[in-house]
């Protein structure tokens, strides 16, 4: 079994070219999870996140795949419908699955309402002690915290929860962030370039040690790779989406929030 406790790299995706993807939005290149695996291991980074992404719908395949290659290295976090049998769920488990993802951002992302895809998720991830992953603008907070309020599931907020350079320091968004950290949600340190700012990332700088104050250890990092904001030929230096996590908290803190297993994940 692989050593747990190497760095991790909470937030990647993997695409196959020829796997079919949804129209509207983009149409992805060849990432397969040995190209991310490498240019992890340069930066001591040796456990990913794979993160279905909403062009593959929930179609995890690819996803699954992946996880499949090295049994017990890496860990997945899915797509899913409300049909979806528990003998499905379990095998996602054995292979590495531990939480599901609601996309209300991307323009392939969820289409129903929230409030009833949760109830109809909570019970079936709470049994497997799965988190429930949000995708979500600032303004969609106060709603994933009523929803988490008593019910068991743990909240991951990706991407900075969203919280979005030049947002003001009294927008309702933080109050809704500080009811989801008392309830014991998680934030996902990424996808700075899609919030409002540009490398090196300066001015979300102040965001991210506020979140930070907030959630204290429950914290990870994610490159966000292979950073689809970005065309394939244009992407950013990995090291350039860790970086700020540097700048903000610090070496030491960083790299202690890098080093796993985080709980969620185990």
């Amino acid at each position: 079994m692989t050593d747990l406790a190497q760095g991790w790299d909470a937030h990647v995706h993997v695409f196959d070219a020829d796997a079919p993807a949804r129209a509207g939005h983009y149409r992805p290149a060849h990432r397969p999870l040995a190209e991310i695996e490498a240019t992890a291991a340069a930066l001591g980074v040796h456990h990913l996140v794979l993160v279905q992404p909403s062009v593959y719908g929930t179609d995890n395949g690819v996803l699954l795949r992946a996880l499949a290659a090295e049994p017990g290295r890496h860990r997945g976090v899915v797509v899913i419908d409300d049909a979806i049998g528990d003998d499905a769920l379990d095998t996602m488990h054995a292979a590495g699955v531990r939480g599901a993802r609601l996309n209300l951002v991307s323009p392939v992302g969820e289409d129903t309402d929230p409030a009833r895809r949760f109830a109809t998720l909570a019970p079936r991830l709470r049994a497997r002690g799965w988190h429930l992953q949000w995708y979500v603008a600032p303004q969609q907070l106060p709603q994933v915290a009523a929803l988490h309020q008593g019910s068991g599931v743990t909240c991951v907020l990706d991407h900075l929860a969203g919280m979005r350079a030049k947002l003001d320091a009294d927008d309702p968004a933080w109050a809704a962030l500080h009811s989801l950290a008392a309830q014991g949600a998680w934030v996902k340190l990424s996808g700075w370039y899609r919030l409002g700012a540009v490398a090196p990332y300066a001015e979300l700088l102040p965001l991210v040690r506020r979140v930070a104050a907030l959630f204290g250890e429950r914290l990870v990092w994610g490159s966000d790779w292979p950073h689809t904001a970005f065309a394939p030929t244009a992407l950013p230096p990995y090291a350039s989406t860790w970086q700020p996590v540097v700048d903000a908290l610090g070496l030491s803190a960083a790299e202690a929030l890098r080093r796993g297993p985080p709980a969620i994940y185990r």
